[in-house]
């Protein structure tokens, strides 16, 4: 599958390196944010990634909720506990959970299907900065901190009408940034759509803080690293395929 470059796996334990990591979330998702530099200080395993690797597990519910509770670190050895039919998690030796699904309805596990569902989401998902991001801070006169930028990955729900279908595709259906002090909330609205037909619906949350009044030259200065970045990376990525 699609994934197996993006981590490791032992028995039933899994875990993922900083350039397993940070490559799925630039080459995959398009995800740029600064956590998921292999140098990063701060480094952290997209959530997307972790995701990605549960539905492979687990299959994809007609209802599912995803909340993320924890950032995993390099080199962590990982391991889904499926407390009942309705819930699984992501958690350490130590029973410290990352991830939680809640799941409800029929499941569909072809390892297709999975990819196709995970590879759009996660595209989009990606998507966030400066696409959306940017436009909705502008909005409330607040952005984030353009030197230490921190967004985080809340939680997610999907829901499908049916499973019996084969390519959906997600389509981006609005999004708003509620913000009370220096705390945000960004929710994403999104669709899932076979042809011309709505087979899905989806949330995203995700919480930015350190909050300050919204400076457009700061902005700008943030754009231009983001995509001098993302322009560097796919270079050198070109140069060593």
């Amino acid at each position: 599958m699609f994934l197996k470059p993006y981590f490791s796996s032992n028995d039933k334990q899994f875990e993922f390196t900083r350039q397993q990591a940070s490559h799925f979330a630039k080459v995959v998702a398009g995800d740029f944010n600064p956590i998921h530099d292999e140098d990063s200080k701060r480094f952290c395993v997209p959530g997307d990634l972790l995701f990605a690797v549960l539905l492979k597990k687990e299959g994809v519910s007609q209802k599912m909720r995803f909340d993320f509770s924890g950032m995993v670190g390099e080199g962590i050895a990982l391991h889904i506990d499926n407390k009942c039919n309705k819930q699984a998690s992501v958690v350490d030796c130590n029973g410290k959970e990352y991830l939680q699904m809640t799941r409800e309805g029929d499941i569909n596990r072809d390892p297709a299907f999975i990819e196709h569902v995970v590879t759009n989401y996660v595209q989009f998902s990606g998507m966030n900065f400066p696409h959306i991001m940017v436009p909705l801070m502008q909005e409330q006169k607040m952005m984030i901190n353009c030197q230490r930028p921190l967004v985080i990955y809340e939680s997610m729900e999907v829901e499908f009408s049916r499973l019996d279908i084969s390519n959906p595709e997600v389509e981006f259906n609005g999004a708003t940034f509620d913000v009370e002090g220096k705390r945000g909330v960004v929710t994403l609205n999104f669709d899932f759509k076979q042809e011309t037909e709505v087979v899905g619906k989806g949330i995203k949350r995700m919480v930015a803080s350190g909050l300050k009044e919204y400076n457009q030259d700061d902005i700008d200065e943030l754009v231009s690293r983001f995509n001098e970045r993302k322009k560097t990376f796919l270079a050198q990525l070109n140069q060593a395929a």
